[in-house]
């Protein structure tokens, strides 16, 4: 691999090590979270709502903190190289993660979750790592591509995570979780290379400018940001649930955990071939236009999540719901790094890193919470409404964007 790579520009090597280590990262992370609900009741005596709640308070302490962070942690990329953040997460998700294999009750567990969220931060640090180094023409189709790593590794996650449930234990994946990440910081401290020069005014500790102040169209940033935040809403409404979902579905009688990692893992396959398309359409027509039709395309198939009465319906509409998530969260960030100048990527990236985990947060605890009013069926309604919302408003607030031809974008 390292020769081959001496052939390549320089960030097409950080693109194809980058894209092994965000797929690595992605499968760790994902051999865990499709199961934690069904860890939070191994460790209690727990009626259905109060599992519910304890598996959303669960999930979404860890996406309270990085709301609360990022943008201090962007800062600091900024300051010091993204390279430095890529560091510090994957080497810190790879202790705490793997303390979570050791726990005994939900609060030792919400509070290792809590400290994860201290640590986040891979993806969008190699994202804007990406996004600074690579030429401008082409940043939607190498966006595109590096999307295509952690997605493989969350298609790979679940499947293999609901293996090692089901065989030995919940347990040994949160262990097994940390040893890959031990293996992504390795990667990431060896195999990468930054060359960024910092805004000197960062240096020198001067206040620079804000962020909005420095852009064009301080609007479409801010509405891009809460469209991030709703999107993940919706992916993460569904996640304290899907086991239990599924296990409903299921009646409780089969291999449960393996079934609901299947199911957790389809919508990557969808996503796995539908992002780098999706990113070289959006580069040769316009990435607003990627975004308007893959908000209209969620919207239709999140509806009949909620009503379906087998398992191989709902598996087909998480598969379609790859496809709307190829769409939408690469050419977020791709409209992000063309509308921002490149002193402020970090920033920005780490806005948006702010704005999807609070969309996580808000997602897990919605889903806890109105599962345990309206059942899981009312989850994926209330993910439909959102998104729709979100839509409207993108096109009231930023109409130009279903209109607007490459060039205007950059």
């Amino acid at each position: 691999m390292p020769s081959k790579l001496k052939s390549l520009e320089p960030w097409q090597q950080n693109l194809a090590v980058l894209w092994l280590g965000t797929f690595i990262a992605g499968m760790g992370f994902s051999e865990v979270s499709p199961f934690i609900s069904l860890y939070v009741d191994q460790l209690g005596d727990f009626t259905k709502g109060q599992l519910s709640i304890y598996s959303g308070i669960t999930f979404g302490v860890t996406f309270m903190v990085v709301a609360i962070v990022s943008p201090l942690w962007g800062r600091l990329a900024d300051r010091r190289g993204r390279k430095l953040m890529l560091l510090r997460s994957s080497f810190g998700m790879a202790i705490i993660i793997g303390a979570c294999g050791f726990v005994h009750n939900v609060y030792a567990l919400i509070a290792l979750r809590f400290l994860q969220g201290l640590a986040a931060g891979y993806i969008p640090n190699a994202s804007a790592l990406i996004a600074t180094e690579t030429p401008k023409a082409k940043s939607g189709t190498a966006i595109g591509i590096l999307t295509t790593g952690y997605v493989s590794g969350n298609l790979i996650g679940p499947i293999l995570g609901g293996f090692l449930a089901q065989t030995f234990s919940i347990r040994l994946t949160f262990i097994i979780t940390g040893v890959l990440l031990l293996i992504v910081f390795v990667l990431s401290l060896t195999m990468v290379h930054e060359h960024y020069t910092p805004d000197p005014r960062l240096l020198n500790k001067e206040k620079r400018p804000s962020l909005l102040s420095q852009v064009n169209n301080p609007k479409a940033i801010m509405v891009l940001l809460v469209s991030t935040a709703v999107i993940q809403l919706g992916n993460m409404s569904i996640y304290p649930i899907i086991s239990l979902y599924v296990k409903e579905l299921m009646h409780n009688v089969g291999p449960i955990t393996v079934v609901a990692g299947v199911i957790a893992a389809l919508p990557g396959i969808s996503n796995l071939i539908a992002a780098p398309r999706l990113g070289q359409l959006g580069d040769r027509i316009g990435s607003g236009k990627i975004l308007v039709s893959g908000l209209i395309f969620a919207v239709i198939m999140y509806i009949p999540q909620g009503i379906v009465g087998s398992i191989w319906a709902l598996g087909f509409l998480r598969l379609m719901i790859g496809v709307s998530d190829g769409a939408l969260f690469p050419t977020i960030q791709t409209l992000l790094s063309k509308l921002t100048p490149v002193s402020y990527t970090g920033t920005v990236f780490s806005w948006n890193q702010s704005a999807q985990a609070f969309g996580s947060m808000a997602g897990s605890l919605a889903g806890g919470f109105i599962s345990n009013i309206f059942n899981y069926n009312g989850v994926f309604i209330f993910t439909a409404l959102c998104l729709a919302l979100n839509l409207v408003m993108v096109l009231v607030f930023i109409p130009h964007i279903w209109s607007s031809r490459p060039k205007q974008q950059a």
